[in-house]
C-alpha cells in the first residue's frame, strides 16, 4: 500500500443555482484518522464527500493534501478510493474484472493484476469468489467487493458514502466490523458518510455533525455523545426528552440548577450561564430511572400512555404531572395507565442554550 497522506484541510461552499449546500465547510483531517461526515439527509454531507473526490467543483473554496492543492485535479489524479452506497459493480463482469478493472486502465502487468486482486479478496475475506457475478453476490459480499475494488488501486485517502445503507440490520452491524478492520489494519486515511449515529460512534476518530450545509460540532465520539453542543446535537445523538427551563444557579463544577416547565432540575453543563438564563434540560430515555425516592431531587410522577416490548427493555411514552412528555426506555415492567416515580438522575440531565440564548461554551 501507498503511505497514506499526513493531512488534508479544506474550506469549500458549494451553490445549485440560489440554493447554498455548503456554506464555508472546513475542516482538517490528520493522516490514518476515520473521519466520519454525520447528519440527516440534505445536509451537504455526501456533496462535501463528492468535492473532495473531484465529482463536482466546489463553488468557492480549495482542498489540500499535504501541503498541495489538488482541487484542480480530475478525480483519476488524485490518487483516492471510493466505496458508494448503490456499490456500482459492473453486472456483466465477474468479481475478479470488477476488481481488476482500475488496474487494467493503469495498464499494469498480468501477473501483478492477479497477485493484487487476490490480496484484496483475501482482505476482504472473499477467497475463491473471482468467477462469479455480482448478481450471484448478497448485498454484504458486493459491498466487499466494492472495498476491494476501491482498495487494490492502493488509494492514499478512502471515501465511503453511506456504502451500509442498502444492507439489513446484521449485515450492516458485520459490515461495520469489516471496514472497522480493514481501515486499522491497512493504516488507512478514511472519510465515511452517514446519517446513523450508532456507525459513527463505532467507526470513528473524529465525527462532524453537520446541519444546513454548516458545521456544528466536530470531535471524538465520546465528546459529542456525551457533551452535544447544541439542542440540534442532542436530538440527534439520542436525547429525546428537552425541558424548556431557567437557570437558577451555576455552580463551581458547572453544576446547574433550575426551574421552569413546572419542574426543578438539576444537571451539568459544558456552558456558561448566567442566573435568569433560558436553557433547554436534555436526558436520553434510557438514563431515565423508573421508580426510587419520590422526594429525592429530579423526581416527578408520570403517567404511563404508551409500552413497547423491546425484548429486555420497554419503551415507554409517559405524561409528567406537570406536564410535557418523557421518553423511557427501562427494564422495570410498567403498564398504561400506572402511575410511577421516574427519577432524572442529576449526572445525566444536561444543560443546552435555548435557541437564541446565547450561551458560550
Amino acid at each position: 500500500m501507498k503511505e497514506t497522506i499526513e493531512s488534508l484541510r479544506f474550506r469549500i461552499t458549494k451553490r445549485f443555482g440560489t440554493k447554498t449546500v455548503l456554506r464555508d465547510f472546513a475542516l482538517e483531517v490528520r493522516g490514518k484518522q476515520f473521519i466520519t461526515f454525520l447528519g440527516p439527509s440534505g445536509c451537504g454531507k455526501s456533496t462535501a464527500l463528492n468535492i473532495i473526490a473531484g465529482l463536482i467543483p466546489a463553488t468557492v473554496g480549495e482542498v489540500w493534501i499535504d501541503g498541495e492543492r489538488i482541487d484542480h485535479l480530475p478525480p483519476e489524479k488524485r490518487g483516492f478510493g471510493m466505496v458508494f452506497q448503490n456499490y456500482a459493480l459492473f453486472p456483466h463482469m465477474t468479481v475478479f474484472a470488477n476488481v481488476a478493472f482500475g488496474l487494467q486502465l493503469q495498464r499494469r502487468p498480468a501477473a501483478e493484476i492477479t497477485e493484487r486482486v487476490q490480496q484484496m479478496l483475501d482482505l476482504v475475506q472473499l477467497p475463491g469468489f473471482e468467477g462469479r457475478y455480482p448478481g450471484q453476490l448478497s448485498g454484504g459480499q458486493q459491498q466487499r467487493i466494492a472495498i476491494a475494488r476501491a482498495l487494490v488501486l492502493h488509494p492514499r485517502l478512502m471515501l465511503l458514502d453511506e456504502p451500509l445503507s442498502n444492507l439489513d440490520a446484521k449485515l450492516r452491524i458485520e459490515m461495520r466490523a469489516e471496514i472497522k478492520r480493514i481501515h486499522t489494519s491497512l493504516g488507512l486515511t478514511s472519510i465515511y458518510v452517514t446519517h446513523d449515529q450508532t456507525e459513527a460512534l463505532s467507526l470513528s476518530d473524529w465525527i462532524v455533525v453537520m446541519k444546513d450545509g454548516i458545521l456544528i460540532q466536530a470531535g471524538p465520539p465520546q465528546e459529542i455523545h456525551d457533551q452535544p453542543v447544541n439542542v440540534f446535537v442532542a436530538d440527534f445523538m439520542g436525547f429525546r426528552n428537552f425541558f424548556p427551563t431557567q437557570v437558577v444557579a451555576l455552580g463551581p463544577d458547572r453544576d446547574v440548577e433550575s426551574s421552569g416547565s413546572g419542574m426543578k432540575i438539576r444537571g451539568k453543563t459544558r456552558h456558561s450561564f448566567a442566573p435568569g438564563a433560558s436553557v433547554v434540560a436534555a436526558i436520553r430515555p434510557d438514563d431515565v430511572v423508573v421508580g426510587g425516592d419520590a422526594a429525592g431531587p429530579n423526581a416527578f410522577r408520570a403517567k404511563v400512555d404508551i409500552v413497547e416490548y423491546l425484548g429486555r427493555e420497554h419503551e415507554a411514552i409517559m405524561t409528567l404531572e406537570a406536564g410535557g412528555r418523557l421518553f423511557v426506555r427501562t427494564t422495570a415492567r410498567v403498564t398504561p395507565g400506572e402511575s410511577v416515580t421516574v427519577v432524572l438522575p442529576a449526572d445525566q440531565v444536561i444543560f443546552l442554550p435555548a435557541e437564541g440564548s446565547g450561551g458560550t461554551a
